[in-house]
């Protein structure tokens, strides 16, 4: 299904991936994405645990649209109503994801042999994915391809990246370089 995101001007998105239960990344990161006045989260996967996202956002007032890794999907049961109704700002899209912003197609995915399939489509202008944990950024054909790194700070150092589609720029946001100053 595709999300239509309508805003006149263009907006800006934080793109996350593989948190692997770092609580207190993922929390850093929503209260800083919450304090620049982000309203969308795209989590390409590897939360690990529903109580993880369930406290690491429980004050962000914007959308999260979430797929799931190789280790989600035997730890999150979206189908149950009771389970979906606790995150009612989650927007659940099982393995891919898409969601319309201006002129901008975006699809999300975990897994990177996924997301070059879809680069190569001609059916999106961005791909965002996971799984690698590597901040990496290419274009195949018209098509942006961006891994945002991993909250987790396993095998590099912990980031993510914020889109913004009025401007088409990409930002990488180092964890230990977040300003959080009131």
């Amino acid at each position: 299904m595709l999300w239509k995101i309508n805003y006149n001007k263009g907006m800006r998105i934080a793109v996350i991936s593989d948190t692997h239960d770092n609580l207190p990344n993922f929390k850093k990161a929503v209260e800083w994405i919450e304090k620049e006045k982000i309203k969308m989260i795209v989590h390409c996967g590897d939360v690990c645990s529903a109580g993880t996202l369930k406290e690491a956002i429980e004050n962000f007032s914007g959308r999260v649209h979430l797929v799931f890794g190789n280790v989600d999907e035997t730890n999150f049961c979206p189908t149950e109503n009771d389970f979906q109704k606790s995150f009612l700002n989650v927007i659940f899209h099982k393995k891919r994801g898409e969601i319309k912003t201006g002129k901008k197609k975006i699809a999300f995915v975990h897994f990177p042999e996924l997301a070059r399939e879809l680069a190569a489509s001609r059916d999106y202008d961005l791909v965002f994915y996971g799984h690698t944990h590597k901040p990496w950024q290419e274009k195949i054909k018209n098509c942006l391809l961006i891994n945002p790194g991993n909250l987790a700070g396993l095998f590099y150092q912990a980031t993510f990246a914020v889109y913004n589609s009025e401007n088409n720029k990409l930002e990488l946001k180092i964890m230990s370089q977040l300003n959080l100053k009131k």
